[in-house]
């Protein structure tokens, strides 16, 4: 997740259990384009020891072999193609979900990756644009191409985030290919996950967004794997997430009217399962400064003996906030 995924973020979930392997954000890829150190960090510096795939997302051949190369000299454990960021400045350049209008310059991104990485090569897709007409020719191009792993976010890029998922565009890549595939696309809770595991045949879940508002869910999937007691997070421990995530994230020298902008995003996705009437989101957002922001968080989360009450983890719509990680 672009602004998420890096190692701050990666740390602050490992503290609460760790999903089996992370990607980074975005590398961009182009005539001018250098890896990131932030980026270079979260792969070097990788929480927990967890593998990690180093996400690619580009379109030009020579550049993007330039950058698989380049890749090789790091400790990642595969290199992974974006072909499904649905934002209209990405897809517009023809790069990300864009590109799953054209699968013959699909296949030659994939030979070029696949003849300069010495890492497992990954697929990160949608089933489609603006619908699923070339959802199987790119599968069958997958399916002969040295790509190891596919992760299908079961939406077109235009049905963004708010569209219902197709799963059962998941279960039929299953069906189509060799190489494990990785299901995404609001996945809430670990009994979904499970589900629609089992439902599919996906060889694991990819989650993304939830983890923000749900930072125990890799745990909680690994406690119902294994038939133990369900860690259930109460308030607190979301106050706790809360302060860990903002002290993580701050950097030296970063203004402080900035780095409450940027937790505002995060909290917009716990906001309704904080309070279901909307009262903490409406505060929380017109918060100027730290102080303001921590006392509105006290106030939903801490008084009024708040703290010992659980976190509701039911499924909410996301369409109301605004704003990558796998298990298997």
């Amino acid at each position: 997740m672009q602004d998420v995924t890096g190692l701050p973020f990666m740390r602050v979930v490992a503290r609460r259990g760790s999903p089996d392997f992370f990607f980074t954000e975005f590398i961009r890829v182009h005539a001018h384009s250098r890896v990131s150190p932030e980026i270079l960090s979260s792969i070097t510096e990788k929480p927990d020891g967890r593998p990690v795939f180093a996400q690619l997302i580009g379109e030009n051949l020579d550049d993007l072999r330039r950058v698989a190369r380049e890749m090789n000299s790091y400790p990642i454990s595969g290199l992974d193609l974006n072909l499904g960021c649905p934002a209209p400045r990405v897809y517009r350049k023809n790069v990300g979900g864009g590109l799953l209008r054209e699968p013959e310059k699909i296949r030659k991104i994939i030979e070029v990756l696949g003849e300069e990485t010495k890492f497992l090569l990954s697929v990160k897709m949608r089933i489609g644009f603006e619908d699923d007409r070339y959802f199987e020719p790119i599968l069958e191009i997958l399916a002969e191409s040295p790509v190891g792993l596919v992760s299908i976010h079961a939406r077109t890029v235009k049905g963004g985030y708010k569209s219902a998922p197709s799963y059962a565009h998941v279960e039929k890549a299953v069906g189509l290919l060799r190489c494990p595939v990785l299901l995404n696309g609001s996945v809430e809770t670990g009994a979904q996950a499970l589900s629609l595991r089992q439902k599919t045949g996906a060889h694991g879940i990819m989650i993304g967004r939830s983890a923000i508002r749900n930072p125990w869910i890799f745990q909680q999937i690994r406690d119902l794997q294994s038939a133990r007691k369900i860690f259930q997070p109460k308030l607190g421990d979301l106050f706790d997430y809360f302060e860990d995530l903002y002290a993580s994230l701050e950097k030296p020298g970063m203004r402080e009217e900035s780095m409450v902008g940027r937790m505002k995003k995060f909290l917009n996705f716990v906001g309704l399962s904080v309070d279901p009437e909307g009262e903490f989101l409406f505060r929380m957002r017109r918060a100027k400064n730290r102080a303001d922001l921590f006392q509105v968080c006290e106030r939903f989360m801490l008084n009024e003996g708040r703290v010992e009450e659980h976190y509701s983890l039911e499924p909410f719509d996301h369409s109301t906030s605004s704003g990558t990680s796998a298990h298997r």
